[in-house]
């Protein structure tokens, strides 16, 4: 199992970026630390700050919006921050946000965001390929672009800049469209609302996207989320994480288009997710608060002393996982993870092994 780092830079009204827990991640053999975007810190400065001020472990984004900006856009900036990073450790998680931010933030049209996707991802991997100037006609995207107010002058370009190194691109996806075509074009897979069965649930739509690319990648990837904190007091730790749980499921997106809520409802709890919605839009919020089930914080979540931890560790490993996304609250959830899951050994494996061979 691997293990990440989560920023959450991207809901904090000023930005510090804990570098030092970064630092302390990377010692101890965590694969990668994520960013994210919302509508205030964007996901990808944040990186190219890290990629100076550590080494080895990988910089991801979970996930950059969409609509922020066009495909040779996010290219270009994923490729000048792993040329900055030394190469081989950018990975580009994309998520397509809701209808209130790309319309109300971004300007731009909800219209039909698989297709949208699709046109999207594929630009990008042409960008990074480099195997001839980028052309594309899609259904949502066309490049170059012919529209309105087109003067009808633009011409395929190529990247100026080479690849420093092999950029994957993975997708966040809760619905069945969207995890086929992250089965289909993509390496990484973020899931949003995975029930405790794990991939399993996805059996179909995975399997029918790797059908259309020619099999599953050996690369592909997994990593879902998990928060983690050592305490004694575990009723107060869920209760903290109450307020944020149900503003996200019930505010964050509209009665009629809110991921949040859905991927509660997958994570086995639709009553709750539709009685929080309904009481957050009536202005209810409190009530709201305290609808949020305990069952459910506890199911993203490994919380209490040390020991129960532990015992926590094989319920949050969801089967077909590969890596897991944690949000700590300082070094000694790091430690603790890594010992869970060994990732401090295979540093000094490799150690070793460098050793050996010098």
């Amino acid at each position: 199992m691997k293990l990440a780092l989560r920023l959450d830079l991207y809901r904090a009204a000023t930005l510090e970026v804990p570098v030092d827990l970064v630092r302390d991640a990377e010692a101890l053999g965590y694969h990668s630390v994520w960013s994210a975007e919302a509508y205030g810190t964007d996901a990808l400065s944040p990186l190219a700050y890290l990629a100076a001020l550590t080494t080895r472990i990988k910089l991801g984004t979970a996930v950059v919006q969409l609509a922020a900006r066009p495909p040779a856009t996010l290219a270009m900036h994923a490729m000048t921050i792993d040329a900055l990073a030394g190469g081989n450790r950018v990975i580009i998680g994309v998520g397509v946000s809701g209808p209130q931010i790309v319309e109300g933030w971004y300007g731009q049209p909800w219209g039909h965001p698989t297709e949208r996707l699709r046109d999207y991802l594929t630009i990008v991997q042409q960008v990074f390929a480099r195997e001839g100037p980028v052309a594309h006609e899609g259904r949502e995207i066309t490049l170059p672009y012919r529209g309105p107010g087109a003067l009808g002058q633009g011409k395929p370009l190529r990247s100026i800049l080479h690849p420093a190194g092999r950029i994957p691109l993975w997708l966040a996806s809760g619905g069945p469209r969207n995890t086929e075509l992250c089965a289909e074009l993509c390496e990484g897979w973020l899931p949003m609302g995975l029930p405790p069965e794990g991939t399993e649930a996805y059996r179909s739509e995975l399997e029918h996207g790797w059908a259309t690319r020619g099999g599953r990648p050996s690369t592909w990837e997994v990593f879902s989320g998990c928060d983690v904190e050592i305490t004694d007091d575990v009723a107060g730790a869920l209760d903290r994480r109450r307020p944020l749980t149900a503003m996200y499921v019930g505010g964050m997106g509209s009665a009629t288009h809110n991921f949040h809520r859905d991927a509660m409802a997958r994570r086995g709890f639709p009553e709750a997710a539709a009685r929080i919605q309904e009481l957050w839009l009536a202005g209810r919020k409190q009530e709201a608060v305290a609808a949020v089930p305990d069952e459910y914080l506890e199911q993203g979540s490994l919380i209490g002393d040390e020991q129960r931890i532990r015992r926590g560790w094989e319920r949050v490993a969801k089967p077909g996982v590969t890596g897991l996304i944690i949000g700590a609250r300082g070094p000694a959830e790091l430690r603790l993870l890594a010992e869970l899951a060994g990732t401090q050994d295979e540093i000094e494996e490799d150690a070793a092994a460098v050793e050996h061979m010098g």
